[in-house]
């Protein structure tokens, strides 16, 4: 990180608490970008990410594992069995008591289901699928989280994003909720929505998920970034996701 950064978060850890940002004033991050940025997330033969998106259809219809079973087998063609899927995950699992992201899914899925062994996070594999999934969504509004059995989980959401933790005494709110707009060593501060991810981020060169992007944030306060998996990272996909309700999935975008 270099000092201009630094002494930006450390400006910014000073301002007091904002409220949460109204429904009606809620924007991606999408709005925030360049026109050649923009223009690379709109046409699908020059969005990077579409190369996941192809992976993950031929991923979906390769029978895997000890089951020889594919995803389509189950779930036939995912253009319209898995249209919203991505609109609602997290979601609550009964047998796990607790809520599991899409990635989470796809490898329970995967264990259960195909008797395949799980895909490591971040891995090209479960990036594609989910991304591809994620896809079957785009366009759709996110759904509001009306399942009483997750309210515990979202409230703990709640708190990690508003937590000040880390070196530099900052939490998610204070760039997302009371600085966005702004600029932060030159570069626009966004709400820190998640309605594009898996999304292919020009910065890191290739598709990533949003627990990495939850992961660099958290390195970026000097905090101890959560193992990817933990239901810290969850919860946190929990509330974001309820947080972004009503927006248009953008999956799989693009952002500087």
């Amino acid at each position: 990180m270099t000092p201009s950064i630094v002494i930006g978060l450390l400006w910014l850890g000073g301002i007091a608490m904002a409220a949460e940002i109204p429904l009606s004033e809620r924007q991606s991050g999408y709005e925030l970008m360049g026109g050649d940025t923009r223009a690379m997330q709109d046409d699908d033969t020059a969005n990077p990410a579409m190369l996941w998106v192809l992976d993950g259809e031929a991923l979906w219809n390769r029978r895997q594992g000890a089951a020889g079973k594919s995803c389509a087998d189950c779930h036939g063609d995912a253009r319209a069995g898995m249209k919203g899927v991505a609109a609602r995950y997290p979601a609550f699992d009964g047998a796990r008591a607790r809520p599991v992201d899409l990635e989470q899914r796809i490898n329970i899925c995967r264990a259960e289901q195909q008797k395949a062994t799980p895909l490591p996070f971040e891995s090209k594999e479960l990036l594609a699928l989910t991304a591809y999934i994620g896809m079957q969504s785009r366009g759709m509004p996110i759904e509001s989280k009306d399942d009483k059995r997750l309210t515990p989980f979202l409230r703990v959401g709640e708190e990690l994003f508003k937590l000040r933790q880390g070196q530099l005494n900052l939490s998610c709110a204070t760039c997302h909720d009371d600085n966005w707009g702004g600029k932060l060593a030159g570069a626009p501060i966004p709400q820190g929505h998640p309605n594009g991810y898996p999304l292919y981020r020009l910065e890191w060169q290739t598709l990533g998920s949003l627990q990495r992007r939850l992961h660099n944030c958290l390195i970026g306060m000097r905090a101890e970034a959560f193992a990817y998996g933990a239901p810290e990272n969850v919860d946190l996909e929990l509330y974001l996701m309820w947080r972004a309700r009503g927006m248009k999935v953008e999956t799989p975008a693009v952002r500087p």
